[in-house]
């Protein structure tokens, strides 16, 4: 592609990505979770959970963790969709304000989390250590932001971002709103950003990846419908780094997106710390390729470390 595309042809190549994954999107099976009760219901499975007096996570698979937070999966919890899918859900929108920035330049990103009524929502709970979570990924699953943005008092939050690259990518805003019995939701919304468009192939599946002078190895695997353990070692200088610090309430985070569709799944630790070693407990929906990004701190700075890999099918 011609380096010096102008914004006109990236908008019509734009929308014809947006078509194709959204094709993809609902040509693929659901993400759903069997680790927890964690993954965006739909509106009666939401009324027959709030009666119990239970809360849901779109998208997140719990263990317990640095933080000492586990939940539980109840029968009716099992084969839901994973968050980042819907743009509405269970009477949330979220309405991007700033749905075009330019690549390379530092931009601010306003949105807000609508209610049924169309008004701004102002309550929410803080769910590992923040009201709401906020991730960017390029639809080529090779740029990942994990912010915190700040929210003002009319219900408009705003961070600060720069993206290297143009393309399609899509925001997950991740949050549980105020009151005793709200569930968890995590909406997606399409994010275009201008400049000149060069496709970037998917990185290649490796089981060790290093950011910022420290390596991280990756061992075990995932299989399509079967809970599968996955181990992170970190390790700096070729030692072993034993003093990971909490981040958001526990020794590490890990968001994996699926190829295509970008379906959202946020896995937290099991027990264990402060390193070299963080493990992990979770469940994919269907054979295919994925991204993983692991958050960890140390010395006082979050650095993300970032995988491909592949889903067997399940055994049958």
């Amino acid at each position: 592609m011609n380096t010096g595309l102008r914004i006109t042809a990236f908008a019509a190549a734009l929308a014809a990505t947006f078509g194709t994954a959204y094709g993809i999107g609902k040509g693929v099976d659901p993400v759903f979770d069997t680790a927890s009760q964690h993954a965006g219901p739909s509106h009666a499975a939401q009324e027959k959970q709030e009666k119990a007096g239970g809360g849901g996570h779109g998208g997140h698979q719990e263990k317990a963790g640095g933080d000492g937070h586990q939940e539980e999966a109840g029968a009716a919890e099992k084969g839901r969709t994973a968050g980042g899918l819907e743009i509405s859900e269970g009477g949330y929108t979220l309405a991007l304000e700033t749905p075009t920035v330019t690549a390379g330049d530092r931009s601010e990103i306003r949105f807000a989390i609508k209610d049924e009524h169309g008004d701004n929502v102002t309550g929410f709970r803080r769910e590992h250590g923040k009201e709401l979570h906020f991730i960017l990924a390029s639809r080529d699953l090779t740029t990942y932001r994990h912010l915190h943005p700040v929210r003002e008092a009319d219900g408009t939050w705003s961070t600060a971002v720069e993206l290297p690259a143009a393309g399609g990518y899509r925001a997950f805003a991740d949050f549980t709103p105020a009151g005793e019995r709200s569930t968890n939701h995590t909406l997606g919304a399409d994010l275009a950003v201008a400049g000149a468009f060069r496709p970037a192939a998917m990185p290649p599946v490796r089981a060790a990846a290093e950011v910022d002078g420290y390596q991280v190895a990756l061992d075990g695997g995932l299989r399509a419908g079967r809970a599968g353990e996955l181990t992170l070692t970190v390790s700096k200088d070729g030692r072993p780094v034993a003093d990971l610090q909490p981040y958001l309430g526990a020794y590490g985070h890990l968001l994996a997106l699926r190829s295509g569709d970008l379906a959202y799944l946020h896995v937290h630790p099991n027990d264990g710390g402060p390193g070299p070693e963080v493990s992990f407990t979770a469940t994919a929906p269907s054979a295919g390729t994925y991204r993983l990004f692991l958050d960890f701190r140390h010395e006082g700075k979050v650095r993300t470390a970032s995988f491909t890999v592949e889903v067997a099918a399940a055994d049958h």
